[in-house]
């Protein structure tokens, strides 16, 4: 059975799957209430009586006891008679409810605010924004009048106030003052005394072109605090009202120019309007470029550029002009470091259409350029995927550019080639090989996304020679471009590496520590072919990699890699000679050193040879350490465990 997830921001529900779970009468919904409240602390059976009854009856500890089994068969159905109970859990004097910091909303509620406060502020926005819909009303509503709730009920509301204003000076901070007026406004009519939302919104009204409404929101809050509360302004907001009068230049959006940058992006697109066409095939090229752009900046940014992609396609293949069609296929050269796609089926739709655009494509050396972006986007899209063509698009590629001599053009198909370097063990030295150029070439020619990306290649396949004195000063450049060019998601894999590097130099609880802040990156990226399963993995492989049993919960997140993980713990020798050989992607080394550890532990030496075969050409690497996020040790003490009749 899934686990069950308890939400407190509203009334009090339990759900699994999605699907609500019938918790009885009032009674029942109260212990369940007042074991949240407590926050996994055990509460004692008289505290219970005397929350739930004002003057407890006869019989209130039985009354306690048969609600609390009510409540057990509901949250834990499959529990065998007898076994005890692992949610709702007796413990010395009374109860208490050891639900996971997931399973809880006001719990997650509070993890989000805390995080966001580190994050820069498109990102602290995506996450606030979240947060805050977890919201269903007041908390704990229908224990409104509940002593007990009181305290919890204040805390978590005064957090959620909190959240509104950080979520609009996260707005404020991305330059996107518009969007954090009407939440502002709303958020000030219930709650007219706070200055912190009085200050952001003067603020935001002002960076919005609305100076009078600026002053007159500072002036009807004076008022208010004075009128009511005999309370003068705080020094912030006389400060301000001085400075939005003087019109003073750090009122601007943040980082100077990027104020003046803002507010010529709007006038240049307002201008964009008015002059072109809607349904002009220009319209269309450009928003192509927007598309390129917004994908660099990952997140909520990343998805939408993804999911725009597919229908600017779409849309060009309407005109049913081949080039037209090439062009806006092929302008999406986003460098791409993880080889395994984030959409598997949006990556088949694009190749689809590049295939039929390459098909359409009249001859000729001409269109050898946008023939080359298509086959490096093809390339690029089949990552992770078992055939021949892909390899087959990158090398046609590469040649095409190579003879074209341009640098933009073999950067994109260098791109591509890099993502069919996969296809077997041991090629860490042909993806070193890649980055290098990638780095030159970036350097020399100004192609900025695609230096960083070669230098993440390198830490990549650095790693698997155990060279991280190397893989360290790619790491730091990646970093030092990154920071200089906003691009935000190159710090995601930095972060996994140095993980991974705490691993492989024997600090485990160190590196379960820095796995978990790395996954923390993670989320909100926009990137759930990197995301998904990775966390697990990378746990089990420091298990193993200890000699410790491995664990195996069924019930996380396995992603990809969930056929060997469960094989690991499973007690049947034909599901481990049933798995296939890995994808052809960054973790194929590492799933088959899990092959090789499930085979072990069922004794099954069948299974053996095919997983060998498929990793020995990486003898002399790390295994794992190529994908620059986890390592199993030394592929040779993986093949000199097998014994020599395997051989």
């Amino acid at each position: 059975m899934g686990r069950v997830a308890f939400g407190v921001l509203g009334p009090v529900t339990a759900e699994r799957g999605g699907t609500a779970l019938a918790l009885k009468g009032p009674r029942h919904r109260a212990v369940l209430a007042r074991l949240l409240v407590a926050r996994r602390r055990t509460v004692p059976v008289g505290l219970l009586i005397d929350d739930l009854w004002p003057e407890p009856p006869t019989g209130a500890v039985g009354a306690v006891r048969t609600f609390v089994g009510d409540l057990r068969r509901v949250l834990e159905p499959d529990r065998p008679p007898r076994a005890p109970a692992r949610l709702l859990v007796t413990e010395g004097p009374g109860y208490a409810l050891r639900a996971e910091p997931d399973d809880v909303d006001a719990w997650r509620f509070e993890a989000a605010v805390g995080a966001a406060a580190g994050l820069p502020p498109e990102r602290a926005a995506e996450r606030l924004g979240a947060a805050l819909a977890l919201w269903r009303g007041p908390a704990y509503a229908d224990f409104a009048d509940a002593d007990w709730t009181r305290a919890e009920r204040a805390r978590l509301g005064e957090l959620r106030l909190g959240a509104v204003e950080q979520l609009a000076a996260a707005r404020l901070g991305a330059g996107r003052a518009a969007e954090a007026v009407p939440d502002l406004q709303a958020h000030l009519t219930e709650h007219p005394w706070r200055e912190e939302a009085l200050r952001l919104l003067a603020l935001a009204l002002y960076r919005t072109g609305r100076q009078p409404d600026a002053l007159a929101v500072l002036r009807r809050g004076r008022g208010e605090l004075a009128g009511r509360l005999g309370l003068d302004p705080g020094p912030e907001l006389s400060r301000l009202e001085a400075d939005i009068l003087a019109r003073h230049p750090r009122l601007d959006a943040p980082g100077g120019p990027a104020g003046t940058a803002a507010r010529l992006w709007e006038r240049t697109a307002a201008a964009y309007d008015r002059t072109v066409a809607t349904g002009a095939r220009a319209r269309l090229e450009s928003t192509v470029g927007l598309i390129r752009s917004l994908a660099v900046t990952g997140g909520s940014g990343l998805r939408a550029a993804q999911e725009t992609r597919l229908a600017a396609v779409a849309a060009a293949e309407e005109y049913g002009d081949a080039e037209l069609t090439a062009r806006i296929i092929g302008a999406y050269d986003v460098p791409a470091i993880w080889t395994r796609s984030d959409d598997p089926e949006a990556s088949a739709r694009l190749v689809a259409a590049a295939e039929r655009t390459l098909a359409a494509l009249p001859s000729g050396s001409a269109r050898d350029a946008v023939r080359c972006r298509l086959l490096a986007t093809v390339a690029v899209e089949t990552r992770g995927v078992r055939s021949a063509r892909g390899p087959r698009a990158a090398a046609e590629a590469e040649a095409l550019a190579r003879r074209l001599d341009d640098p933009g053009l073999l950067a994109f198909a260098l791109n591509g080639v890099f993502m069919q370097s996969c296809t077997r063990a041991g090629l860490a030295g042909r993806r070193d090989r890649i980055g290098a150029e990638l780095v030159g070439l970036g350097a020399r020619t100004g192609l900025v996304t695609y230096e960083v990306l070669g230098h993440l290649v390198r830490v990549q396949a650095l790693s698997a020679r155990g060279d991280f004195g190397g893989a360290d000063a790619h790491a730091e450049a990646a970093d030092r471009l990154a920071d200089r060019h906003e691009l935000s998601l190159v710090g995601v894999f930095t972060e996994w590496y140095r993980a991974l590097r705490t691993a492989a130099t024997g600090a485990p609880e160190r590196a379960e520590s820095a796995y978990r802040a790395a996954a923390g990156r993670l989320d909100g990226a926009g990137m759930p072919g990197v995301e998904r399963g990775l966390l697990p993995l990378a746990l089990l492989c420091l298990r193993l990699v200890a000699g410790a049993d491995p664990e195996v919960d069924v019930e996380a997140d396995w992603g990809p890699y969930r056929a060997w993980a469960e094989a690991l713990v499973g007690r049947d020798g034909e599901v481990v000679r049933a798995l296939p050989e890995p994808p052809p992607d960054l973790m194929y080394e590492a799933l088959c050193c899990l092959q090789i550890a499930a085979a072990r532990r069922l004794g099954d030496r069948a299974a053996l040879p095919r997983a060998y075969g498929w990793l020995r050409p990486a003898s002399g690497e790390l295994a794992g350490a190529g994908s620059g996020m986890v390592t199993l040790g030394p592929v040779d003490d993986w093949l000199a465990g097998m014994g020599s009749g395997v051989r």
